[in-house]
Formats: structure tokens, sequence, C-alpha cells
């Protein structure tokens, strides 16, 4: 694909992840959470052009630093991510407000790495955005299945009404 069709599903992915956060959403531990980043992963790698060949060192250290930002914008989005179980042991989860405030540090973080990238002469290709894109989609979506578990049922030996289940329900504060 082209630097413009990379850019394209760059977008098109980041607006539907987004805008489908901030409705109630089920946290399933047994969907493939993992899949849409691995996606991400394939497409970035498929194609060369990840480093530039005249500033390998520079290059490096913008991809670097790209994957670091993606990492830490997931992992803030999942941390400001409220999350709750319903009476029935599903857990739901809702991204906040503060996580329009990761998502536009993370994004102003990425431009202004572009922009220090480009000053400097590296080319930059799509696929280190994607990357970054895939880091923060695995992030985020591994801690909210880890925050989730503490609000599934565990099952036990002997429940409180001898059916083998201990709730835990309730809502966790962010």
């Amino acid at each position: 694909m082209s630097g413009p069709v990379d850019a394209l599903l760059i977008v098109l992915v980041a607006v539907v992840v987004i805008a489908r956060q901030f409705h109630a959403r089920r946290i399933d531990g047994e969907r493939r959470w993992w899949l849409l980043p691995v996606l991400l992963v394939v497409l970035a790698l498929r194609e060369p052009g990840l480093l530039d060949v005249h500033h390998h060192t520079a290059s490096a250290l913008v991809l670097g630093a790209e994957l670091l930002i993606g990492l830490a914008t997931g992992a803030g989005w999942a941390w400001t991510t409220r999350i709750w179980a319903e009476p029935d042991g599903t857990v739901w989860s809702r991204s906040s407000t503060a996580s329009i405030a990761v998502w536009a540090v993370g994004i102003g973080l990425r431009a202004g790495l572009f922009a220090l990238g480009a000053a400097a002469g590296v080319h930059q290709d799509s696929s280190a955005l994607l990357l970054g894109l895939a880091g923060t989609l695995l992030v985020r979506a591994a801690i909210l299945a880890w925050r989730g578990q503490s609000l599934r049922p565990a099952v036990t030996s002997s429940g409180a009404y001898g059916d083998g289940t201990a709730w835990s329900v309730g809502r966790e504060r962010v």
C-alpha cells in the first residue's frame, strides 16, 4: 500500500476505535483483544522503509520514541477508562473524559516527534505510526483485561449459597 492509503487506514482505525470507546462496551475475557494490534503490526512490517537508510540511528530513535509514546498512551487510556461489573458478572468499560486528554497528549507528542524527525532530515514512513497504534491498542486491551479480572466472578470450592461461585461486584474508581 502507498503512504496515503496507510495514513487513511491509520486515521480510520483511530477514529473508529476512539469513538467506540465512549460507549459502554463489554469486556469479554474470551475475546481476541490482541488480534487488531497483531494485524496492524503485520501491516507495518510487511513493507520496507521502517527505518531511513540514510539516517539509521536517528530513524531508530524516532521509531523507539514512537513506540514508547504509543505504549504510554495505551496505558494512560486504560487507566482512565472506567470499568464495572453488573450483578450477572459481566464486566463493562467506558472511556472517561480524562481519556480524551490522554489521546490529545499522545497525538501532540506524536506530531512533535514527527516535526523533530523531519527537522533532522529523517524520512518517516507510516509504518511507525501503525506500530505505535498497535502498541497503544495492545497495551490498553491487556490492561483492561487484567483490570477486569478483579471484577469477574471467582470460582471457589463452596460459595455463599453452595453453588461454588463467589462474586466480586462493584465499580472500580478511576
